[in-house]
């Protein structure tokens, strides 16, 4: 039996103190409402781009809009409801069905720049999640151009 939760639905451990995050990158850059931002703004470009939308297999790209969101969190210190969720992120194994070569990486960066300019972050903060948006990115290609 799985404990997992409908996509849409935040777990009651999602209603966190933010002070139990202080002193995070998470905190430090505005939790759960800044990576909600980011998350909307990927996915509103993503929808807007025909051919690269194609890519996503869901018609309704709030789930995954969902997806990315908690996983940021998770990953610059937040709540772990992505882990609790679904497992450790494997990020390469859920990305292999899809084919990303350097185009298909080059076109979600353009949309990852797109969603992290909306935030107007202080600069060391946008870097360093473009850094790391960056580097993602390059390590899932998994095609030849």
């Amino acid at each position: 039996m799985s404990n997992a939760l409908p996509e849409g639905k935040l777990s009651p451990n999602d209603d966190h103190d933010p002070a139990a995050y202080e002193g995070t990158f998470y905190a430090q850059v505005g939790g759960r409402e800044t990576f909600a931002k980011l998350a909307e703004k990927f996915y509103e470009s993503v929808a807007a781009d025909e051919e690269f939308r194609s890519m996503y297999p869901e018609e309704d790209l709030r789930p995954a809009a969902m997806r990315l969101q908690l996983f940021l969190e998770q990953y610059w210190g937040g709540p772990k409801t992505y882990g609790e969720r679904r497992g450790h992120p494997r990020l390469r194994m859920r990305h292999h069905p899809y084919t990303i070569n350097s185009h298909n990486r080059d076109v979600w960066l353009k949309h990852m720049r797109y969603a992290l300019d909306s935030l107007q972050l202080p600069p060391l903060q946008e870097e360093t999640l473009w850094d790391y948006f960056d580097r993602a990115a390059h390590s899932l290609v998994n095609a030849a151009d």
